[in-house]
């Protein structure tokens, strides 16, 4: 059974944006760099933007920081990002647990190095009881793969004797993705000018917004954020209904 699209929020609501940090290997290849060194200048650009965000009435943040398909980049590169996931953790989750922040890793475990699954879970416990604001990293994370493996627990469960298989509903779909439990995103961002999801929240941006700055991740800042957000604030969602002054028009 399918669930009624959401309501419109009202005008001041927070926010839920999800952005795709595209860019860091092109604004290295147009300096004339490795790929690998744009990664530590999207790490600045990720930490102004978190510090950024509540302010700007925005309450849950997710980013996209590396899917399933990305081990397929030269090792090197993996290599670097994994380097500086551990490094941002280790050099910011006492911050981050200070101000509020509570952290939480989308996508699947198996198959992450040991010492990376090992930051990742002490990220989660370490901010577990905070609620000021909320940050996700979707690491390891595909939509496709998040959607196959919340089937296969819903099976599970049906095969269990948990769940009537002809109770099953979008809710009870949504609650066994790694999302779970999160609002939809209200706004998605994909920075570099590129205009496609790329496999990123397939499921939780049926009505979410799209913006698409020209911008290459490394050089994103609060107020690109800023600009996507009056952009978002300027449309009209309508969720599938008619605006009133259609209805009004007859």
């Amino acid at each position: 059974m399918a669930s009624a699209p959401p309501e419109p929020p009202e005008k001041d609501a927070p926010l839920h944006v999800a952005i795709v940090m595209d860019g860091n290997g092109r604004w290295a290849k147009r300096r004339g760099l490795p790929r690998k060194l744009g990664h530590p200048k999207g790490v600045e650009a990720i930490r102004k933007v978190v510090e950024a965000a509540p302010d700007l009435g925005v309450r849950w943040l997710t980013l996209y920081a590396f899917s399933t398909e990305n081990w397929r980049r030269p090792a090197g590169e993996v290599a670097e990002v994994m380097r500086l996931l551990k490094h941002y953790v280790n050099s910011d989750l006492e911050k981050l647990t200070r101000e509020g922040v509570k952290v939480r890793i989308l996508g699947r475990r198996e198959g992450l190095p040991p010492d990376v699954a090992e930051i990742v879970e002490r990220a989660e416990t370490r901010t577990a009881h905070n609620d000021r604001f909320f940050l996700q990293v979707a690491f390891n994370y595909g939509g496709r793969a998040d959607i196959v493996d919340a089937a296969r627990a819903l099976v599970a469960d049906a095969l269990a004797g948990k769940i009537d298989a002809a109770a099953v509903t979008d809710e009870a779909f949504e609650q066994r993705l790694s999302t779970g439990g999160l609002p939809a995103p209200d706004l998605v961002v994909r920075t570099s000018g590129e205009q496609r999801l790329s496999n990123f929240l397939l499921w939780e941006s049926a009505y979410s917004e799209f913006v698409f700055p020209d911008v290459l991740w490394p050089d994103f800042t609060p107020d690109h954020l800023q600009s996507a957000i009056d952009e978002f604030h300027r449309r009209e969602r309508r969720y599938g209904a008619v605006a009133d002054d259609v209805l009004a028009a007859g």
